[in-house]
């Protein structure tokens, strides 16, 4: 992801738009009840920011909109709910492979303003019952079997150098864990001694 960033930067926010606008109404349309849980809000807007891309998105319940944005010019956007994390967090947390709870109190997902509005429209997705990948290539049309072939390939080799990546990760932190882990037994060796020696003055003191 942090290199397709780098890819995407140059370019302009207006180009990719329309495809955006394709896939939302694609999406409504075969899910025209989506938005229905969040009709007891005041049109609620959601800031997606967007981590590890240049962009970010605006979705406008009503109407409906999803807008690219630039990130820095993501901040000046007024919101109902800010919703921020990965762009690889967010897809796996629409598709239901993520705990949002959990990915909530480990802070790889970050919920600012009103948490009824962002809950509500979760509760909205996970009713809907959406498949991204499905959605994409409803859009697609003729492109979409080849595609499909060409994603679940990409996505078995994504699996396995993310599992080498953690493997690698998991190698390099090794050495700085075991190193900290002795350094916390030297300290607490440390603090011992220094308790004993102050029992012991008191000790002294006293008699």
């Amino acid at each position: 992801m942090l290199f397709a960033g780098f890819a995407l930067r140059p370019i302009p926010p207006w180009l990719l738009q329309p495809a955006l606008d394709r896939g939302l109404r694609h999406v409504l349309d075969r899910h025209p009840d989506l938005f229905e849980r969040l009709a007891d809000l005041d049109r609620p807007r959601y800031r997606i920011d967007v981590t590890d891309l240049p962009f970010g998105f605006v979705l406008d319940v009503a109407p409906e909109r999803l807008t690219l944005v630039r990130r820095p010019e993501l901040v000046d956007v007024a919101a109902t709910a800010t919703i921020r994390a990965p762009l690889l967090t967010l897809l796996e947390l629409m598709q239901g492979r993520l705990d949002g709870d959990a990915l909530f109190f480990s802070r790889d997902l970050v919920v600012e303003g009103d948490t009824e509005a962002v809950v509500a429209l979760r509760n909205a997705i996970d009713g809907a019952g959406i498949d991204l990948i499905e959605e994409a290539m409803g859009v697609l049309g003729l492109l979409a079997g080849p595609l499909r072939a060409v994603l679940e390939r990409a996505q078995r080799v994504f699996d396995a150098a993310a599992s080498d990546l953690e493997t690698v990760r998991q190698a390099a932190l090794a050495p700085l864990a075991r190193r900290r882990e002795a350094d916390r037994a030297r300290l607490e060796d440390l603090e011992r001694k220094v308790a004993e020696l102050s029992r012991r003055r008191k000790r002294e003191e006293r008699a």
